[in-house]
């Protein structure tokens, strides 16, 4: 027990430290996080984003964040960098180079290089006093009082606020871009999320034939057309074809259980009113969100007033809509 309260008390305390760090960065926005937001924004080049050690890791998360929200973005890694691949910057490059302390000897001869090919400069990092910091153009202050580390020597604390501020600057360059959900999913295709973002009803619709039965078709009728179709449900329209209801699998057992005469049963006299229906064109994530709200399985996809199909649960979970 006194282990296990020592666990729990270590983790509390490291949570702790690095959520009041990140609560104290709110202090450090500042005229030169704005003027490099607008830097580059006007930047014809990409953002190049270096650093070595545990940075080298934030730099590449960076990257991948400014990549996926519409900053096209390159890593550099600081001790490559002096060995041929300075050669990736341009001029017109906006390069920000991410170090907790900016005195590493790998970051004292990379800055000058980088000053020399002209490219703008902007240094993430916990010393304002660093010489990173005083040759940089712009300084993305991030400074902690100490490391979750009990030691304070392990990168912990700053390797997390580091992070936070580079999501800052791309949240702040995506809002000024005015990148939208729909440009989202250019960038994720792939998994859930992005098929959450370009997945629509009516692409799963068209993997069934629809069940459709008039108001005045009988209960055998209804009953083979749930069966042939397969989706544990059929639509139920009027004589001028216009959905007015739906019969599901649910709707014959509970006929059943009340033990009335079966002969004579018509569609109209099982069928839910007013069923609920969703436009061919929406998110499927859209459907998947009214049937969580409404506790039902399937949709009846529409395209104005026609009945286009079903989207059935099954159809999201095989998607991992679900």
């Amino acid at each position: 027990m006194k282990l296990q309260k020592n666990i729990k008390s270590t983790a509390i305390k490291v949570l702790q430290n690095e959520s009041d760090a990140i609560k104290n960065l709110i202090g450090f926005i500042d005229h030169d996080f704005v003027s490099c937001v607008e830097n580059i924004l006007s930047s014809k080049g990409r953002v190049v984003v270096t650093g070595i050690g545990k940075s080298a890791i934030i730099a590449n998360k960076i990257v991948a964040t400014l990549n996926s929200t519409g900053t096209p973005s390159l890593f550099l890694h600081a001790a490559d960098a002096i060995h041929g691949d300075l050669g990736m910057i341009r001029e017109e490059d906006f390069v920000i180079c991410v170090s907790k302390s900016g005195n590493t000897p790998e970051i004292k001869v990379l800055v000058p290089l980088l000053k020399n090919l002209g490219s703008k400069l902007a240094a993430l990092v916990s010393q304002r006093e660093s010489f990173l910091a005083q040759q940089a153009d712009f300084i993305l202050y991030a400074g902690i009082t100490a490391e979750a580390c009990p030691n304070n020597l392990a990168p912990t604390t700053s390797t997390t606020v580091h992070m936070a501020l580079g999501d800052a600057l791309a949240i702040c360059l995506l809002e000024c871009r005015g990148f939208s959900a729909v440009d989202f999913a250019k960038f994720h295709p792939g998994g859930s999320l992005g098929k959450q973002l370009y997945l629509r009803v009516g692409d799963l619709t068209e993997r069934h034939a629809v069940p459709i039965v008039k108001e005045e078709s009988s209960l055998t009728e209804v009953i083979m057309e749930i069966s042939s179709k397969r989706l544990g449900a059929t639509a139920v329209v009027d004589n001028g074809g216009i959905l007015i209801g739906i019969i599901t699998d649910g709707d014959l057992r509970r006929m059943l259980e009340k033990g009335n005469p079966l002969s004579g049963i018509k569609a109209k006299d099982i069928m839910s009113n007013n069923p609920k229906s969703i436009p061919v064109d929406e998110f499927a994530i859209r459907a998947f969100n009214l049937m969580k709200t409404h506790n039902i399985t399937q949709l009846v996809a529409t395209k104005g007033k026609d009945i286009v199909g079903f989207v059935h649960i099954h159809d999201l979970m095989k998607e991992g809509i679900v």
